[in-house]
């Protein structure tokens, strides 16, 4: 399997687009560096806050918060440590929790 060709860069528009996400993203106002807390429950808090707290965002709070965290997560990919993988993939259980949704 050949590997994707990268998108030219484009004046004004950063070359790492993903990191600048979940630096600056538009819907949500994120916490500095908590994709880095070693506690899933912290983390979970956190987008919770951000989500409910956004006027800005496209979704609904519950939608916004996870898809942040799947966002982080899939563009961060292999340079997440296995911890860290596993502390925020537990996040999304404990965000869950907290919106009261029940996986299925």
């Amino acid at each position: 399997m050949s590997p994707q060709p990268q998108q030219a860069h484009r004046p004004g528009h950063p070359a790492k687009w993903s990191g600048e996400v979940t630096e600056h993203s538009d819907a949500l106002d994120l916490e500095e560096h908590i994709f880095e807390s070693d506690d899933p429950h912290e983390i979970a808090m956190s987008l919770k806050r951000s989500a409910e707290r956004s006027h800005r965002r496209k979704a609904g709070p519950y939608q916004s918060a996870m898809s942040m965290l799947t966002f982080y997560i899939n563009r961060a990919g292999k340079n997440l440590s296995k911890k860290q993988l596993e502390v925020l993939e537990r996040a999304k259980d404990e965000l869950r929790e907290a919106f009261g949704r029940k996986e299925t």
